[in-house]
């Protein structure tokens, strides 16, 4: 009989692209997780991963057991949480920090599901940026579960006393006013951006740091016409032709017909988003509702998605 743990250590090392990376997510050690794929491999009598002395990677059987697994592994906690409200019949209230564009274009697309009700979670919501939810993590705070974001290796921390869980990746895309002539879809270097116009981030926080030391790691030293870390006045003032912006794809859900995506091979940037949650609140209610939100966030991505 197949391991659900093992199970949810494939779906990561596939989203994750590696043993090491899927260990991070997990809690795990690589070695752990390479036991456990090797244990998967036996208990189904299939090969996942093509073995050579500098790497692991996925085989295409290994991408097609992962997305029965998602189905799999939400059936499970369907039943957990259906289980726990059968001995529960008060609905469990769950304090939640989450930050606003998430708030904005995916939360209310999982209160709108039909089980929504049926989950057994009382929210109560506070939207603030990352920094400040995590503050309410703290001893005595008033959150339970915090959904942040984060850009690069930097600019978060958070108490020990946490359990963090990765629900999916934001990436952030190249966009250009439409009057500017360049199609939709276009792929350019770096370079043919250098002397454009550009709406950025405020200097000295986090994400325009890593942002900057990525402009400049390809060479591109952009001529800033406004700060500002407001995305979705980034992207009007983008469609009325102010200047190209960097923007993550979660804000882009209403994106205004007055720009387009362009595809700049040298910018590949991400906001990692991640569940922070109160170990004694973890059960499987709320893994249930952690499970469906990064269900949600895959489909709300406007990028090639991940085999």
């Amino acid at each position: 009989m197949v391991n659900p743990v093992h199970l949810r250590t494939l779906l990561e090392v596939t989203r994750r692209g590696s043993f090491a990376a899927a260990a991070v997510q997990l809690g795990y050690t690589a070695s752990a997780v390479s036991q456990q794929m090797s244990a998967l491999e036996r208990e189904a009598g299939v090969t996942l991963f093509e073995r050579s002395a500098r790497s692991v990677r996925p085989t295409e059987t290994a991408f097609v057991m992962a997305r029965h697994a998602a189905k799999v592994l939400t059936d499970i906690d369907a039943l957990l949480a259906a289980t726990s409200r059968t001995h529960d019949t008060t609905a469990q209230e769950v304090r939640l920090g989450i930050f606003p564009s998430l708030a904005t274009y995916a939360l209310p697309r999982l209160l709108r599901l039909p089980q929504w009700p049926n989950l057994g979670i009382n929210l109560k919501v506070f939207v603030a940026e990352p920094a400040q939810t995590i503050q309410g993590l703290r001893t005595g705070g008033e959150l339970d579960l915090a959904l942040v974001y984060q850009v690069g290796q930097g600019g978060l921390a958070w108490p020990h006393s946490v359990n963090r869980q990765w629900l999916g990746d934001d990436n952030f895309r190249v966009v250009l006013p439409e009057s500017w002539g360049l199609q939709a879809g276009s792929q350019v270097s770096a370079s043919q951006l250098a002397e454009m116009p550009w709406i950025m981030h405020h200097p000295g926080t986090s994400d325009a740091t890593v942002i900057e030391r990525l402009f400049a790691s390809c060479n591109l030293h952009p001529r800033v016409v406004a700060y500002c870390d407001d995305f979705n006045a980034s992207l009007e003032m983008a469609a009325a032709g102010f200047g190209a912006a960097l923007v993550p794809e979660l804000a882009m859900q209403h994106m205004d017909s007055g720009v387009v995506v362009l595809d700049v091979p040298e910018i590949r940037l991400a906001r990692n988003i991640f569940a922070l949650l109160i170990n004694e609140k973890q059960n499987a209610q709320v893994g249930l509702f952690m499970e469906q939100l990064s269900d949600i966030l895959r489909g709300l991505s406007i990028s090639p998605r991940r085999r």
